[in-house]
């Protein structure tokens, strides 16, 4: 069974849309300013093309009448074909022609927009199935695209002009296109993931000249990239590779292909042409399998959206089908109407003349007419050997272009390794002896950094040594059991018991404030604790207003919790050094502790006029003084080692028609204060 050209033809043009879109080169400031935006959108074109006309419609009132206008333009009108709006783009087209046309900047510049014009031209001819048009624009792309210079550019086009001659059937020169693809990607050191075009556009050719063995080692090629593929490339690749099972007649691999892809392109619903142009490839193989209801369910669907475009075409092999379909459903009468209703178009592709002359035979069998039955048959049987002939003297004259092609590329490659022999003899005794000038340089370089490092090692050292000595004589001077032994023997001489009071107070404030200051972390009690002993000493200056207030829940297991030190002891230390001790009238100072079922939430509150930044772009983030900073930095550094982090807020708050502050804390259950990542592991998380 014979496969038509123009189906498939259509699906591979699509392949170069963006990869054969040549882009701009730098032609000034303006351009260089704006180049890393285009790059960026063109990268997401495939993806979200929506998304890439906001952005353009967005940068266009910024760059009015300039270059860098136009090369927008040129991202939208890719943008709209992957849309499928072919009219927008070819508006936008248009418009950038008119500008090129008008000379108003030098010729020079206009070279790579001029050349994205042609290439994007040739994609859109090839959507309305002028292939002779869309190769002219290609090559004109091409010739543009070589006085800039730009070799990825002429990469891309190569691949939309092999690809426009195997849509004419010029397989061999389809063939020579795709291997000036090839020569341009080594000489660029493309890798192998970005040749997966070539591969699967050399597959298609030898799959159209019934090489299948060729055809499958190309495709195996191609598939090995297929993760790396954009969802354009993806179609190509499925779509040809199903047609490849349609030619052997190998239709439930075939369908297994052509299923593929259409699951693949529902996730992606502005690929209309490429959806609707699986549904026809589905509707044919149901049609050969005999499933007659698939078959209609198929062509039914994707018949509105050619007919709305206008492919005539599609059309015409879409009827071709119906035709048959009518046939295989003993349904003359509709047969007869679909073959007087079907779209004639002025020139038919021999494969599908083919197909129709096949179905016209099996129509005229059906009705009797064993005559006019016969004349098709006759036709299809001269078609047939036309096409052999004609495939046979494709394949010929590819093996002897390539032949031409290998024998230059050879030749060039003879003389250049001759050249390099002749410039290698020459310097030899040059490159010996730089190797040697370099391998003592190299030596002298290692001996000078191996004497700089022990130098500063040596330095080091001493440094070192020197401070540990100014250290140990810093602490040598003053000493904190010093400082504990005369608040003892003052406490000794005093006769109040108030006062002795007040000063044990004071010793076990200090005492205490020295244990935890080497510490993370401390239990809720020491700290409530801590606290406590603070208000207890520093209440007698509040008095006789000071209210303070500890609600805690009585879940909570005071001595089983452990919260980062001094936690609480600063907030409620800023309370009363900044708030509370100027304010009259009454002063009050709330602790409240509740649990939940995976934290601890801390609240602290305050009456003393609210929190007053030190700036005008102070935060609670950033700290109130030197006490909040030891706070934040604290927790900065304990959640970098906590998946679930300590939350910190600060609020000014109303109390009893009172400004005050109010310090919010959040603590997971599940905190840990080891200064060490977690690990993740299947199971869950592990230290």
């Amino acid at each position: 069974m014979y496969r038509k050209i123009i189906i498939s033809g259509f699906v591979c043009l699509l392949g170069v849309l963006i990869g054969g879109c040549a882009r701009q080169k730098d032609v000034g400031d303006e351009m260089i300013s704006y180049q890393s935006l285009f790059g960026q959108l063109t990268d997401t074109l495939s993806n979200d093309p929506a998304y890439v006309c906001m952005q353009v419609d967005s940068l266009l009132p910024h760059v009015k009448d300039s270059i860098v206008y136009y090369q927008a333009f040129v991202l939208k009108s890719k943008a709209k074909m992957f849309m499928s709006e072919i009219d927008s783009a070819e508006y936008l087209l248009d418009a950038i022609g008119r500008f090129c046309s008008s000379r108003s900047v030098p010729e020079e510049a206009l070279w790579g927009l001029s050349a994205d014009v042609a290439n994007m031209k040739g994609n859109l001819y090839a959507r309305t199935a002028a292939y002779d048009s869309a190769r002219k624009a290609f090559t004109d792309a091409y010739h543009f695209c070589e006085k800039t210079g730009n070799r990825n550019d002429l990469f891309n086009i190569s691949l939309n002009l092999a690809d426009a001659h195997v849509f004419e059937g010029q397989y061999d020169k389809g063939a020579f296109w795709y291997r000036k693809a090839l020569r341009l990607a080594d000489s660029l050191n493309l890798s192998d993931e970005y040749r997966f075009p070539v591969y699967y556009g050399l597959a298609q050719i030898n799959m159209n000249l019934r090489d299948f063995g060729m055809c499958d080692y190309y495709f195996d090629l191609a598939g090995k990239y297929y993760g790396q593929m954009k969802p354009y490339e993806k179609h190509i690749y499925l779509n040809n590779r199903g047609n490849s099972y349609y030619y052997r007649e190998d239709y439930p691999s075939a369908l297994s292909y052509f299923r593929r892809l259409l699951a693949f392109l529902s996730q992606y619903p502005e690929m209309k042409f490429e959806r609707n142009l699986t549904m026809v490839n589905l509707g044919e193989v149901f049609l050969l399998m005999n499933e007659t209801d698939s078959a209609t369910y198929y062509l039914n669907q994707c018949y509105p959206y050619f007919q709305e475009i206008g492919n005539i075409s599609a059309l015409y092999y879409i009827d071709t089908q119906l035709i048959e379909l009518a046939l295989k459903k003993n349904n003359l009468p509709l047969a007869r109407k679909r073959l007087r209703d079907a779209v004639k178009p002025d020139v038919v592709d021999p494969n599908m003349l083919h197909i129709r002359n096949r179905y016209l035979q099996h129509y005229f069998e059906e009705s009797g007419d064993f005559r006019q039955a016969y004349v098709y048959l006759k036709e299809n049987n001269r078609i047939d050997d036309s096409i052999r002939n004609e495939r046979i003297k494709m394949r010929a004259a590819m093996i002897a272009l390539q032949y031409r092609q290998d024998s230059t590329l050879m030749n060039k490659e003879m003389l250049i390794q001759q050249n390099k022999n002749k410039v290698l003899r020459l310097n030899q005794w040059l490159y010996g002896g730089a190797l040697v000038v370099l391998l003592a340089a190299m030596f002298g370089l290692f001996f000078f950094l191996y004497r700089k490092k022990k130098r500063l090692e040596a330095e080091r050292d001493l440094k070192m040594s020197i401070n540990s000595l100014r250290l140990a004589n810093i602490r040598n001077r003053i000493s904190p059991h010093f400082i504990f032994n005369v608040l003892n023997r003052e406490m000794s001489l005093k006769r109040e018991p108030e006062g002795e009071t007040y000063m044990k107070g004071l010793v076990k404030l200090i005492r205490r404030n020295l244990e935890l200051a080497d510490s993370l972390a401390v239990t809720l009690c020491d700290e409530l604790d801590f606290v406590q002993t603070y208000i207890d000493l520093e209440s007698e200056t509040l008095k006789p207003d000071f209210v303070y207030t500890l609600d805690v829940d009585s879940s909570i297991d005071l001595s089983g919790i452990q919260i980062p030190a001094m936690l609480l002891q600063i907030p409620v230390e800023n309370a009363i050094k900044h708030g509370l001790r100027g304010k009259s009238g009454a002063k009050r100072l709330n602790i409240r502790i509740r649990k939940g079922e995976k934290d601890i939430e801390i609240v602290i509150w305050d009456n003393g006029g609210g929190y007053r930044s030190t700036g005008s772009h102070a935060s609670a983030s950033a700290g109130t003084g030197t006490g909040m900073k030891v706070i934040t930095r604290t927790l900065q550094l304990l959640n970098a080692y906590n998946r679930s982090p300590i939350v910190m807020k600060i609020n000014n708050v109303m109390i009893k028609d009172e400004a005050g502050c109010e310090v919010y804390f959040k603590l997971p259950l599940d905190y840990s204060y080891e200064l060490r990542k977690q690990k993740k592991s299947f199971y869950g998380t592990t230290d």
